[in-house]
């Protein structure tokens, strides 16, 4: 059998087999064994096993001394590949904004409901920690996610607060008429805020970075404790310094 062909007439193809235990890996903390690698890809025991093999056998998974997998380095190493342009070309003033701030710095786009983390810069502060470079964070429950959902079309933003909307903490705005209005306030001041609403003890605030044709492609923002939430207005002129300087950069890239 080929990669991609179907096991049967209308079964799932060996290549969505594969990625299913790849995907796996994208909730979890750490190393999973090969039994919770077959339940969350939902496959047969020998399936699994024989797919994971291959897929350590590649390197794209890394097996440990108590037989649980990994992310293999091979895997992580191509992964650095993905938006690298628009990382690179932002990293230099995401640097700054951190040593300006000294507060967690980070960047994201939107990438279907979710806010995708395109490059973070960490304080040394104690922040209770919700994400990740490569992390993804519904985009009602942060602030670069408000901000990247604010600007879009009206019937996005319509069609997003339609869905099941997950509250991660007691704080997060699921409502979706208090949402919606909270939108187009985000859209008329030019940011957002968050308070405990991804995690209890952190607050945010972002900034739009506009992409050169009228969109909002980009968003950055910092993080810090929720004790600090009545002060956080006061980075905005150096977050919407430091976006007008990524611009130039998210111009040039174009979503996929």
């Amino acid at each position: 059998m080929t990669p991609g062909e179907q096991d049967a007439p209308g079964g799932r193809t060996v290549t969505s087999k594969a990625l299913a235990l790849l995907a796996a890996f994208e909730t979890s903390p750490g190393p999973l064994s090969l039994t919770q690698l077959a339940e969350r890809a939902d496959l047969p025991l020998p399936t699994a096993h024989r797919l994971v093999a291959e897929l350590a056998g590649w390197g794209a998974l890394e097996r440990d001394e108590q037989g649980r997998y990994a992310v293999g380095l091979r895997l992580w190493e191509i992964a650095q590949n993905a938006q690298r342009e628009l990382r690179d070309a932002a990293r230099p003033y995401l640097q700054d904004l951190f040593s300006l701030t000294q507060e967690t710095a980070h960047l994201a786009v939107r990438e279907g409901h979710e806010a995708l983390y395109i490059d973070r810069i960490y304080s040394s502060k104690r922040v209770p920690r919700a994400s990740r470079v490569g992390g993804r964070l519904p985009l009602h429950a942060t602030a670069v996610g408000k901000v990247l959902l604010a600007f879009e079309e009206p019937w996005v933003r319509d069609a997003y607060v339609a869905r099941d909307l997950e509250a991660p903490t007691r704080q997060t705005h699921v409502n979706p008429t208090r949402l919606l209005s909270e939108l187009d306030g985000i859209r008329e001041q030019g940011y957002a805020t968050t308070h405990e609403e991804v995690r209890p003890g952190s607050c945010s605030i972002a900034v739009p970075v506009d992409g050169g044709d009228g969109r909002v492609r980009a968003s950055i923002g910092l993080v810090m404790l929720s004790t600090q939430s009545d002060r956080m207005v006061r980075y905005l002129p150096t977050l919407r310094g430091v976006a007008a300087r990524i611009a130039p950069a998210v111009s040039r890239w174009r979503a996929p």
